[in-house]
């Protein structure tokens, strides 16, 4: 059994979705395919996900949301028309919608779950509608009866353990299984919504439920390269990646994936392969749980921005059992997650998405540390991006840092931090931010000679 996931671009209009069905009738084992809410059909064009957005923040703000809905209706019935469907899968979209904006407000995060949710769930029952049209046996299936039991996290939900057997039921459907991305359900029955780009979140989800052979994530790129190719032109496409670099690249900004999407396949070992809607011939990238061949030391190099790092000594820091603990806990008081951690004998530096350490978090920080800690020198740099070098084949080739750095030098990148992971299958650069893709560009020509 193959479990395969569409994204927007490629369910963005009639003729995609037609591309999309082909793609899942041609090979009987796909049984399990997952669908994103309609993308763009052009650059200027408008996401579904942004039109329901929209919708949810006129209701939220007291107006009737009138037009906004009449825009997300438009959408869904200009493809269920291009289609050939009837007015009846219109009909019922349209009342769905209804239904949700009539909920109460109050919780606006709830609430935008709710209406965000409408696309994936509205796409996922005009698919179906159309592949029984043209008379093959399909299914939409509901995530609530299905089993996708979510945390109560709107807008950042994790799947419960609970889903996993529930979920593994659809393998016994003869048919086609057609279900929606990105969302799921509360214990309490309420709608709830993975983080933006979700879709690849439910689709490893089900892979695992049901122990598919493999994962296919079907998007718009032929494959994984290993740098952003509107960065580079031609990069380098990449054949074979494993979870554990992909999951370092996707965090320093590669787009490809959810950087949470890998989790579950990871633990049942579920090959991912990333796949073009349009190019359904090209072999793709498969990510892998281990590999022996290598194109290059380097697999992927990425980077990302809106970092700050948080840096503070003092003298005999490292004498002081349960000094970092220390530092963490008031941290963690604060609902700050940190990234990275680098450290010297007398000082340490603590890295940080800027949107968590915000200025006023930052006077609480920096007020405790001094006060039970007893912090002798504190700084906060702001507007920093990390800059990432990702490979497995890193671990055993001397020299790559001192490469990384020494073309960073000569191209007049000044670094902030350099933090090499544990396993190191990664090494991460800070730069301040204007310096992210000319750093990016700068390592590639470095490592691929291009």
């Amino acid at each position: 059994m193959k479990v395969c996931k569409f994204g927007g671009t490629s369910l963005a209009n009639a003729e995609q979705i037609r591309k999309v069905c082909d793609i899942v009738l041609s090979d009987p084992e796909r049984r399990i395919m997952i669908v994103s809410a309609p993308g763009k059909r052009t650059r200027e064009d408008i996401k579904v996900t942004d039109l329901l957005i929209a919708l949810a923040n006129a209701r939220i703000s007291g107006y009737d949301g009138e037009s906004e809905l009449a825009s997300v209706v438009r959408r869904f019935a200009d493809i269920a028309e291009e289609l050939e469907l009837g007015s009846e899968i219109v009909a019922t979209i349209e009342q769905d919608l209804r239904v949700r904006i009539e909920a109460d407000p109050a919780n606006s995060l709830k609430f935008m779950d709710s209406l965000k949710a409408a696309g994936e769930d509205n796409c996922a029952r005009l698919v179906a509608d159309y592949l029984q049209s043209i008379g093959k046996k399909a299914q939409y299936f509901d995530p609530k009866s299905a089993g996708m039991i979510l945390s109560d996290e709107f807008g950042n939900a994790q799947v419960l353990d609970e889903s996993y057997p529930r979920l593994a039921q659809l393998r016994d459907y003869p048919g086609i299984v057609v279900f929606p991305g990105f969302f799921g359900y509360t214990r309490t029955g309420e709608v709830a919504t993975f983080s933006r780009g979700g879709s690849d979140i439910t689709g490893s989800i089900l892979a695992a439920a049901v122990e598919a052979k493999v994962y296919e994530n079907w998007t718009d790129v032929d494959s994984v390269y290993a740098v952003n190719p509107n960065l580079v032109n031609n990069p380098h496409a990449i054949s074979e990646i494993t979870y554990d670099e992909m999951r370092e690249l996707a965090y320093a900004g590669f787009t490809v994936l959810h950087e949470e999407a890998l989790t579950p396949a990871y633990r049942k070992a579920i090959p991912v392969n990333i796949r073009n809607t349009n190019n359904p011939s090209a072999r793709g990238t498969m990510i892998v749980k281990s590999r022996v061949n290598f194109d290059s030391i380097v697999t992927g190099i990425a980077g990302a921005k809106g970092f700050c790092t948080l840096n503070m000594s003092k003298y005999l820091m490292n004498r002081e059992i349960g000094f970092a603990l220390r530092i963490l806990q008031i941290l963690a008081d604060e609902y700050i997650p940190f990234e990275h951690m680098p450290s010297g004998i007398d000082s340490l530096s603590i890295v940080m998405r800027q949107e968590v350490f915000t200025p006023e978090k930052e006077k609480h920080v920096v007020r405790r540390l001094v006060d039970e800690i007893g912090i002798e020198k504190i700084s906060v740099d702001r507007n920093l991006a990390i800059v990432m070098i990702v490979g497995e084949a890193m671990a055993h080739t001397v020299g790559v840092t001192a490469r990384a750095a020494n073309a960073l030098s000569k191209a007049g990148v000044n670094l902030e931090v350099i933090n090499q992971g544990a396993s190191e299958i990664s090494v991460m650069f800070g730069v301040r931010e204007e310096y992210c893709n000319y750093a990016v560009k700068e390592l590639y020509k470095e490592f691929f000679n291009r």
